[in-house]
This record gives structure tokens, sequence and C-alpha cells, in this order.
């Protein structure tokens, strides 16, 4: 139970936290991005708690490719597939299919610094009675 509490702390995080930014940096959001975010920040929780003795880099990285794989997701179903338009990274340098861009993917990697210090704290433990 306890998992799928953490779980759902992290989705309701990401699903709140990703359309802001979004909003902040471009001024507008679509509802799929709350389930993007939501999906990214317990991914995010995974791979630092995951991999949290190791570098801080190696977790930057895995976190910046787990965001990219998700906007590549929810673009080729929500763009593509959908013809949402919600974004297009055509006009940016090294894109693929519109949907991800080299730019953005370094972008995710620094924006996930804060949830990797955050996410590889360490837990407290319950003592047993």
């Amino acid at each position: 139970m306890e998992k799928l509490q953490t779980d759902a702390f992290y989705f309701l995080l990401g699903a709140l936290g990703y359309p802001a930014l979004e909003i902040l940096w471009r001024g507008d959001t679509h509802p799929t991005m709350a389930l993007a975010g939501g999906i990214c920040a317990v991914a995010l929780y995974r791979i630092n708690r995951t991999l949290a003795p190791g570098s801080l880099f190696l977790r930057l990285l895995a976190s910046g490719a787990a965001i990219t794989l998700t906007e590549l997701a929810f673009g080729v179903i929500f763009n593509l597939g959908l013809g949402l338009n919600v974004w297009d990274y055509s006009s940016l340098p090294l894109h693929l299919f519109g949907q991800i861009c080299l730019p953005y993917s370094l972008l995710w990697c620094l924006l996930a610094l804060p949830f990797c210090l955050f996410c590889a704290r360490p837990t407290k433990r319950r003592s047993a009675p």
C-alpha cells in the first residue's frame, strides 16, 4: 500500500508540475500533458531511488531519457496519430518526427536536477514494534 501511495503522490506532483512548467515556458498547455507529467514523475522517482548510490550525472541522463521517451510516445499518439498538434519541434535541430529533439532532451536533463536531488534523499525506516 505504501508503494501505491508514493506513486500516487509523485503522479499528482508531475500531473500538476509538468503543465505548470509548460504554461510558464510557452504560455499554454494541453490536458494530455498532465498525464505525461504524472508518468514522468513516477518514472523519475523510481529511476532516482534505484540509482541513488550512483552518480548524479547518470541519474540526470536516465531522467532526461525517460522524459524524452514519454514525450515521444505522447507525440506519436496524440500529435501524429490523433492529429492534436500539441507541439511540433520540426523547426528545431536534431528532431525526430518533430516530436522530440536534442535541445529539449538536454533541457529535460537539467530540469530533472531538483527532482533527482529530492528523490534520492534517504527515507526514514520505521522500526519494528
